[in-house]
């Protein structure tokens, strides 16, 4: 069987997943759609024998695909032709290229990932929020931070929300917005329909932004969209965040903290978060927790998670009126 003409592209895929072995593979299925994971069970049954050669050429065949992702993530489509046709030769190199740009998606916006956000958002400040929201989901959150927070405070709150409520785009959309940006990645768009946005990307962006910014975003949501104000409030400092805060805020919050509370969310904490907690406490505290935490017994995860935001309300409260200082992006942590 030659790999290079015989072969489908669901064979390569079960061939691959032959090779990898039954728990890599399962790893894999999850990620997959049914019909996919449909097809490649059908496959994978179907296939009597593999040799060692055929099984060495699909594996060389996406090592050669993995590499021009990855260059293709660093540098664009010209980056990435360029080493690999140091790595594989020029004829290799088109052919790898080839087959990236017919059948993998290459992130839209790819081009604007290494701008400079000032220069960025003179580009599109100007632009409709539901745009500039589409654009910024795309972007790294560091990058979507400071140009989010550059904008004109009653674009914030906007773009915020737009981002927040994105769900799927669809890739006509997409294009459109890329041809005003930059034509030539058209052309590399996925043409499923793409998941974007969503709470955890506008989370991602808020946990980055300067204190002020956020603020100024969520104050803005309280009164126009309590309920999505309240789910991003819920995911923007997690309980395991406390490892950020130094030994003087820990201990800070621990004194608002009750031991029975106290007790119950560490139930469900790691050990590098149940470490710090106790290195923070007096001796005497640490071990009486501990034995509470023994003699409780098994403890339902509602009620974990429940004793874990409690505290997590804490320090927010804490932060808000400036008694301890979360680190983030923007520079507000600086304190002279």
């Amino acid at each position: 069987m030659n790999i290079n003409s015989d072969m489908t592209g669901v064979q390569k895929a079960a061939v691959l997943l032959i090779t990898l072995g039954p728990e890599r593979s399962a790893e894999v299925f999850k990620h997959l759609k049914e019909d996919e994971i449909e097809q490649l069970t059908l496959e994978i049954a179907n296939t009597r024998s593999v040799s060692p050669q055929v099984k060495d050429d699909v594996l060389n065949e996406f090592y050669e695909v993995c590499l021009a992702q990855q260059y293709i993530a660093e540098g664009g489509i010209g980056y990435a032709k360029e080493l690999l046709e140091k790595a594989l030769g020029e004829d290799k190199a088109r052919d790898v290229i080839g087959k990236l740009t017919a059948s993998l998606q290459v992130r839209p916006f790819e081009f604007i990932r290494k701008t400079d956000a000032s220069q960025l958002l003179n580009f599109i400040q100007d632009e409709h929020p539901q745009t500039i929201a589409l654009i910024l989901s795309y972007l790294p959150s560091a990058q979507a931070s400071a140009i989010i927070g550059s904008l004109s405070p009653d674009k914030q709150a906007d773009v915020a929300r737009r981002i927040a409520q994105m769900d799927r785009t669809s890739p006509d959309v997409i294009k459109e917005v890329e041809k005003v940006l930059e034509r030539k990645l058209a052309s590399l768009v996925n043409q499923d329909y793409t998941i974007v946005g969503g709470v955890d990307s506008i989370v991602d962006i808020l946990n980055t932004v300067d204190r002020s910014t956020e603020k100024h975003i969520m104050e803005t949501l309280e009164i126009e969209e309590p309920e999505l104000a309240d789910e991003i409030r819920r995911k923007m400092f997690v309980f395991e965040d406390i490892l950020s805060l130094d030994d003087k805020s820990i201990q800070r919050v621990l004194r608002e903290v009750d031991n029975n509370e106290l007790a119950v969310a560490l139930k469900g904490a790691n050990e590098e978060v149940q470490s710090v907690i106790f290195n923070n406490l007096s001796k005497r505290l640490a071990t009486m927790i501990k034995e509470d935490m023994d003699f409780m017994g098994p403890v339902r995860l509602k009620d974990v998670e429940e004793a874990q935001q409690k505290i997590v309300n804490v320090i927010r409260k804490l932060e808000d009126s400036a008694e301890i200082i979360i680190s983030r992006g923007g520079g507000d942590e600086i304190v002279v």
